[in-house]
C-alpha cells in the first residue's frame, strides 16, 4: 500500500507544531515519523512534544477525532531522527473508542527499540454537555505583558539544549521565576501564560504538549535545573480550548525516593478548565 500523508488540524497552515507532529501512514497501523530536534529541552525531547506525536498518529487510527484522556510511559530516551510509530485499537464504540500508540527508532545494535507506549480514548469534544459543576478557579496572573517571557530567563539557568523555547510563546508569573534568579521559593509552582510563537490557535492534539511545556517546578524546590525525565505522562482534555494564550498552573506536592509528580491545569480566554495532566518524573540530582 502506498504511503498516505495524515491531514493536519484545519486552518493551521504551515504550523511548526502541525509539521513536527506529522506522521505519514505507509500502511493501517504503521506510520513514519521525523522526530524534531527543534522540541528539545536540556539535553532530551520534550516529553509533551511526543505524545502529541503519537496522539495525532492514533487520531488517525481511531474513528474519534479528540483526544479525552491519554497517558505516555517512557521506556527509554527518543532521539531526534526517524521513526516508526505502530497502532491499534483496542475498541470503538458509539461516543469513545480506545487505541494503542508506539514509537521505536534504531538502538545502538541497529535493532529497533521501543522508546514510548501511549494509550489514549478519544472522543468528540463538541459533542459534549455544556453542564458545568466545579470548586476549580483559574489561576491568578498578572496580565501577560508584566510576565517574564520564557526565553528571557538568564543564561544558563537551564544549561544545554533550549531550541523549544524558540516555540513557545510563554511568559511566566514573576512571583514563580525566582529560580531563575536563585531565589528559588521551595514551593513548587509555576505558573504563567502559554502560546505557540507562530500564533497557531492551540486545539486538543497541542494540549497534550501545553502540560508539560512549562520550566520543571523541581527548579522552583531549589533542585540543579537539570533534565527532569519524565517516566509517565496522563493528560485529560475537557474541552474545545477558546483562541488566545491560555493560562498554566503546575505545582508539585510531594517529592519523595527521587521522583516527582507535576499537576497542571489549563484554562483558556473563556475561564473554562480546558485540560490537566499529571507526570511522574525522576528529580534532578544535585
Amino acid at each position: 500500500m502506498g504511503e498516505q500523508h495524515t491531514a493536519a488540524a484545519a486552518g493551521t497552515g504551515e504550523s511548526e507544531f502541525d509539521r513536527d507532529t506529522g506522521v505519514v501512514r505507509a500502511e493501517p497501523g504503521v506510520y513514519h515519523a521525523e522526530v524534531s530536534g527543534g522540541w528539545s529541552i536540556v539535553s532530551a525531547v520534550n516529553g509533551g512534544y511526543l505524545t502529541a506525536l503519537l496522539g495525532r498518529a492514533l487520531a488517525d487510527t481511531l474513528p474519534h477525532p479528540h483526544p479525552f484522556t491519554v497517558t505516555a510511559h517512557f521506556l527509554t530516551a527518543t532521539r531526534p531522527g526517524p521513526a516508526v510509530i505502530r497502532t491499534s485499537v483496542a475498541r470503538a464504540g458509539r461516543s469513545l473508542s480506545t487505541g494503542s500508540a508506539s514509537l521505536w527508532q534504531p538502538g545502538p545494535d541497529g535493532r529497533e527499540t521501543e522508546r514510548i507506549r501511549l494509550l489514549g480514548t478519544y472522543g468528540d469534544l463538541s459533542r459534549l454537555t455544556d453542564d458545568v459543576r466545579t470548586s476549580a478557579k483559574p489561576p491568578a496572573l498578572p496580565p501577560a505583558e508584566e510576565c517574564l517571557p520564557v526565553s528571557d530567563t538568564p543564561e544558563g539557568t537551564v544549561p544545554g539544549d533550549v531550541t523549544m523555547l524558540d516555540r513557545l510563546a510563554a511568559r511566566l508569573d514573576p512571583a514563580t521565576v525566582g529560580w531563575a534568579l536563585g531565589r528559588p521559593s521551595g514551593r513548587g509552582e509555576v505558573r504563567g501564560w502559554f502560546a505557540l510563537a507562530d500564533g497557531r490557535d492551540l486545539d486538543p492534539l497541542a494540549l497534550l504538549l501545553v502540560g508539560d511545556a512549562l520550566p520543571p517546578t523541581a527548579f522552583d524546590l531549589g533542585l540543579a535545573s537539570a533534565w527532569v525525565p519524565t517516566v509517565e505522562y496522563t493528560t485529560h482534555v475537557r474541552a474545545l480550548p477558546a483562541p488566545g494564550p491560555v493560562r498554566v498552573s503546575v505545582t508539585t506536592r510531594n517529592l519523595a525516593g527521587g521522583f516527582l509528580e507535576e499537576d497542571a491545569e489549563v484554562w483558556d480566554g473563556a475561564d473554562r478548565l480546558v485540560a490537566q495532566s499529571r507526570q511522574l518524573a525522576r528529580a534532578p540530582r544535585d
